[in-house]
């Protein structure tokens, strides 16, 4: 039975945006990775950091206790994270259980420039990649920006497994994911 027209659509809940200081900015590739849209705050004035968020509606992610401390943290207005650690890996499995992140969009977003990846013909970017990945792999993606090329080679596979360790999960599933070895 399909809802009558005039009912508003449901749709799956927005996933979380993030905007991460300048002190944290190796999680951006990490939260990228997992599928999650991640700027990064490279600039002194703290303040600029804020507008964008509250503007773009990015939870910020940061180390830095001044930031915690502004007013439209502390009254709910903006989300942030005071990241507690100063381990990369620490550093992410926070993020993911602060927020419940999960890897269900895995591999869909450029690790560089933060760019949908779309599917791309293996033979227009042929002279792009080595001869053997031409020839043992059949599906490849492209960052439209930076046009990094990436496919499932084992660089994917040990990403796949590191985000299984961080998600909790056994892998079996990974699969289906659009997950792809990066073109360097």
């Amino acid at each position: 039975m399909s809802p009558p027209a005039d009912a508003p659509e449901m749709s799956e809940p927005r996933s979380p945006r993030f905007i991460v200081d300048h002190n944290v900015a190796k999680l951006a590739r990490s939260l990228r990775m997992m599928g999650y849209d991640t700027v990064v705050f490279d600039q002194p004035d703290d303040w600029q950091m804020v507008r964008i968020a509250l503007a773009e509606d990015r939870i910020i992610i940061t180390r830095d206790t001044g930031v915690m401390k502004r007013r439209v943290i502390t009254s709910g207005k903006l989300r942030a994270l005071l990241v507690t650690s100063d381990n990369p890996a620490e550093q992410i499995q926070q993020v993911i259980d602060a927020f419940g992140l999960d890897d269900r969009r895995a591999f869909t977003l450029c690790i560089e420039c933060n760019e949908t990846l779309v599917g791309i013909d293996a033979e227009k970017v042929k002279d792009r990649l080595p001869p053997y990945v031409f020839k043992t792999q059949s599906e490849f993606v492209e960052c439209p920006v930076c046009h990094r090329v990436y496919w499932k080679g084992t660089h994917w596979q040990a990403m796949a497994k590191v985000l299984d360790r961080l998600t909790g999960r056994n892998g079996a599933d990974n699969e289906s994911q659009t997950g792809l070895q990066d073109l360097r």
